[in-house]
């Protein structure tokens, strides 16, 4: 299992879902390998990009033990279901949009969740994910009315409360507490934070006293996730260090261990080896990259380009093409 990413919040989510996501969320057309091309089938399998991972909140789901809601179980012998965690569910799968279709993704949900529920507790989180799906379209709509808007903190925040406005036609306010409460408290602060360091009549004194301030008001939570990069930051350049002196993938291992655990030690670990396999097929890419185009040097510069693109495309998903040309010559 490698480490996955929170789920994006909600100003950072409303960002992503453009361009050609949108197409994908509103029915545009598939991505190449999406659907099988002699026969049209909808793609089953897990996308490329989660292979070797593990769901996000699927043990919660699995467990039932965190942000439940009792007051949203109606069902007769129902167990409460915890709607944050399923959330985080979806999103895992979701964040694949692009790879595969939205329909072959929630296919794929349905699946989870049918092997992971009880047959009474089925129909409500699939009610559940019906309407998230539903509200993760509304949401493009809303990103393409701001898309040509010029950026600014009143226009983040007015993007903020539109889609506050539209998960309220989905949500309950006791399931949009649960399900985006984090969110919610990111967001917040992160407007708060802009409205001080972009208010020309604080003085840098004053900006930065104010900045403390919100600080202290962070609840736990909130502290906790804004303080892990700066504790992974500083243990990675330890590591570096480590490395830099000769030491071995064992030492590396205990220093990571001692400052998260065993757990934490492990996927990284994982990371790191992924990290040197991306790095070995860049390097078999590039190689092979300029061998073609020294083959190819007699040809029109589109033929190249359709060589260059077919190489891409027979080594690569959608999403991986997307970071080469940073590796490019």
């Amino acid at each position: 299992m490698r480490l996955r990413s929170k789920a994006l919040a909600g100003l950072a989510g409303l960002a992503l879902l453009g361009g050609w996501g949108a197409d994908m969320w509103l029915g545009g057309e598939s991505p190449t390998g999406v659907q099988n091309a002699d026969s049209g089938a909808i793609a089953t399998g897990p996308a490329r990009s989660l292979q070797g991972t593990a769901p996000d909140g699927l043990h919660a789901v699995q467990t039932m033990g965190l942000h439940a809601l009792p007051t949203q179980c109606r069902e007769a012998g129902c167990t409460v279901l915890p709607y944050a965690e399923l959330k985080r569910l979806f999103d895992y799968y979701l964040s694949t949009v692009g790879e595969l279709s939205v329909e072959a993704i929630g296919a794929q949900i349905r699946t989870v969740l049918a092997q992971n529920l009880k047959p009474v507790q089925l129909p409500q989180a699939e009610r559940l994910l019906e309407r998230y799906l539903s509200f993760k379209k509304a949401l493009v709509v809303v990103e393409q009315q701001f898309a040509k808007t010029p950026p600014g903190n009143a226009v983040l925040r007015e993007r903020f409360e539109a889609m506050r406005v539209v998960r309220a036609r989905f949500f309950s306010a006791e399931e949009a507490q649960a399900m985006f409460g984090a969110e919610d408290l990111h967001d917040l602060d992160a407007l708060a934070r802009l409205d001080i360091v972009n208010d020309a009549q604080l003085s840098p004194q004053d900006k930065q006293a104010r900045l403390a301030a919100l600080d202290k008001q962070l609840p736990p939570s909130l502290r906790e996730d804004r303080e892990a990069p700066r504790a992974v930051i500083k243990l990675e350049a330890q590591v570096a260090a480590l490395r830099a002196a000769g030491a071995g993938e064992d030492e590396v291992y205990r220093a990571r261990a001692k400052a998260f655990d065993s757990a934490a030690a492990g996927r990284f670990a994982e990371l790191d080896q992924e990290e040197r396999a991306w790095q070995e097929r860049i390097a078999s890419y590039l190689a092979e990259r300029s061998r073609l185009l020294q083959g190819a040097s007699a040809l029109a510069d589109t033929e190249q380009a359709a060589a260059v693109t077919a190489l891409q495309q027979a080594r690569f998903t959608e999403a991986e093409r997307k970071r080469l040309a940073a590796y490019e010559p």
